[in-house]
């Protein structure tokens, strides 16, 4: 084991879900009914993990109304919006939103994340989705959606044209010299002329480049398209990981890819998903995670597994294990890792698709852990040590409870462990993940114009190399 001297720093991520991870957490007695769209409700969750030191808090999200909205809470906030409130609320942590690229355009988005940015005094990270499913595709005026291999190439395209953006004002830009009547430097301000397979954008943004210059970039597919997307633009990967097996296989494997091209793997942080459930003992914790359990309603969640596995809800029999002769992930256009990893959970462990959906029921795929604080501290430090992780993404089953108890007694033992800091160093998202602010791809630094020069350079295309920007995030 490292010593504490040794250690790199320990990540840690809220990933906030209305009433919690666990799909029956919105039973209990506790839980507010309208936490979906409460806005102290968000804001005292975001005050609650940064009184615990967490480099960021994460929010969800789908273009579409997810799941049968009988079964759990379904409304939720627009998450830029959301953490655009959250941003006052709070002072040091980070705040992450997802947002697809396959249901958004470059130019609405990155002025959401470069205002988003602005806002909360470079704290923004952007998580970075493609979009499957006809029913998300049915609410854009698409039958269906297109091809995974498709959504993914737009998805490239799409950071590409967004890096340019952010950075088509350079960060000298403004002046604002009033002797002479001159607020920015107009040779500062670019358009980047994109003309691409999916997008034509002029540019320049109608906002300054981001404090952090992009918010930082998250990724949270876990096929090979989404590796390869992950090694090439992320700078921290949420995924699910049953076993430390397959963490550090996977750990190893989006490490290696990023290393081939280019990159330094320190500059890409593995996070994997954990639901926590904590007591007292560890009979007391396993005890709560079997209340929870009994409140699913079974019909629901086969539907719902049903529908992850594309066959018909009379093909499933709660009290036998999955049918022999369903898809396979080739056959799959959505969420291809997260299939085979429900498939191979329930395979390798022989469980009935009454057990599957216990399994399920906290955390959608995720690792579950019933324990004490220590036994919690335990797993976090094992994974840790042991190549797996360069910190977690913690999803509470119960919220606010669940993540209360995690900063109260949990994140003690991590920093008394000398594996997570106590008190916040840096000021941006970016210093808490210890990444470095990425360099101008269309500007160098070095060119600064005179604040007499009124010479309107707007019209000048992008003639950066693909890939150039984020080749100088991450010294890659």
């Amino acid at each position: 084991m490292p010593s504490a001297k040794t250690r790199k720093p320990l990540h840690l991520n809220a990933f906030l879900m209305s009433t919690g991870h666990h799909e029956a957490s919105w039973r209990l007695p506790e839980s507010p009914a309208e936490a979906g769209s409460d806005i102290e409700h968000y804001k005292n969750l975001a005050r609650i993990a940064e009184r615990g030191r967490l480099d960021s808090l994460f929010l969800a999200d789908s273009p579409v109304l997810m799941g049968d909205p009988g079964r759990r809470p379904a409304a939720k906030l627009e998450p830029t919006v959301l953490l655009t409130a959250l941003a006052g609320a709070t002072e040091h942590i980070g705040l992450i939103a997802t947002a697809s690229t396959s249901y958004n355009e470059p130019y609405n988005l990155a002025r959401r994340f470069a205002s988003l940015d602005h806002v909360s005094g470079g704290r923004a990270g952007w998580n970075i989705v493609t979009t499957a499913g006809a029913d998300a595709a049915r609410n854009f005026g698409l039958d269906d959606t297109p091809l995974h291999h498709e959504r993914y190439r737009r998805a490239a395209e799409f950071v590409e044209v967004s890096t340019k953006l952010w950075d088509s004002w350079a960060d000298d830009a403004v002046v604002a010299d009033k002797e002479a009547g001159v607020h920015a430097l107009a040779a500062r301000v670019k358009a980047i002329g994109h003309r691409g397979e999916f997008f034509r954008v002029d540019g320049p943004l109608n906002v300054q480049r981001p404090p952090q210059g992009y918010p930082l970039l998250v990724q949270a597919g876990s096929s090979e398209d989404g590796k390869d997307f992950a090694a090439r633009y992320a700078e921290a990967v949420f995924t699910a990981q049953q076993t430390l097996e397959e963490g550090i296989a996977f750990y190893r494997d989006v490490k290696a890819r990023a290393v081939a091209l280019g990159r330094d793997p320190e500059t890409i942080k593995i996070l994997p998903g954990i639901v926590p459930v904590i007591g007292d003992t560890e009979a007391e914790a396993r005890e709560l995670d079997a209340e929870l359990d009994r409140l699913i309603v079974p019909e629901y969640a086969k539907r719902q597994l049903a529908l992850r596995l594309k066959i018909a809800p009379e093909d499933l029999d709660l009290d036998a294990e999955l049918p022999e002769d369903i898809p396979t992930e080739d056959e799959i256009e959505g969420a291809k890792s997260r299939y085979t990893l429900i498939v191979e959970l329930a395979r390798r462990e022989r469980l009935t698709v009454r057990q599957l959906i216990g399994r399920l029921g906290g955390g959608r795929g995720h690792r579950t852990f019933a324990g004490t604080a220590e036994q919690v501290a335990d797993t976090i430090e094992h994974w840790y040590d042991s190549g797996a992780a360069d910190g977690f993404n913690i999803m509470p089953a119960v919220l606010p409870s669940g993540l209360e108890v995690f900063v109260d007694r949990v994140v003690p033992i991590l920093q008394e462990r000398g594996l997570f800091r106590t008190e916040y160093t840096g000021s941006t998202l970016r210093e808490h993940y210890g990444l470095p602010r990425p360099a101008n791809q269309l500007f160098d630094a070095t060119d600064a114009t005179d604040t007499t020069d009124a010479t309107d350079t707007a019209g000048t295309a992008d003639t950066a190399a693909p890939h150039a920007g984020l080749a100088t995030a991450g010294a890659r």
